[in-house]
């Protein structure tokens, strides 16, 4: 992956908000009234843009991707897609760890 690859963020302006203001310039704002319409949309925006290196999500997005999207967002290596909030469990976060570096650091 290239040094130049950027963080994009995907989500209501609520979520998107705080990484912009952490400097994150790569973002797409889908309002609460049009996720089902646009979600599919953002989310396939910043995984085909070249510039970008990993994508952040809200977890309980993700269950209203439609399944092709969804599908290509938990096999997607490069961006990798990582998710925050709706109390993910350690195995998620473990998944998406193995998932960014192709190694399991914590292997029983």
């Amino acid at each position: 992956m290239s040094s130049s690859r950027e963080i994009a963020v995907v989500g209501s302006p609520d979520f998107t908000t705080g990484f912009r203001l952490a400097g994150v310039r790569r973002f797409e704002n889908v309002s609460d009234d049009e996720k089902d319409e646009q979600l599919d949309d953002a989310v396939e925006a910043v995984l085909d843009d070249e510039g970008v290196g990993i994508v952040v999500m809200h977890d309980e997005d993700t269950d209203l991707l439609s399944r092709t999207v969804r599908e290509r967002v938990d096999t997607s290596v490069e961006p990798v897609v990582v998710t925050l909030g709706g109390g993910a469990s350690s195995g998620t976060l473990r998944q998406q760890i193995k998932r960014a570096i192709g190694i399991d650091l914590m292997e029983d």
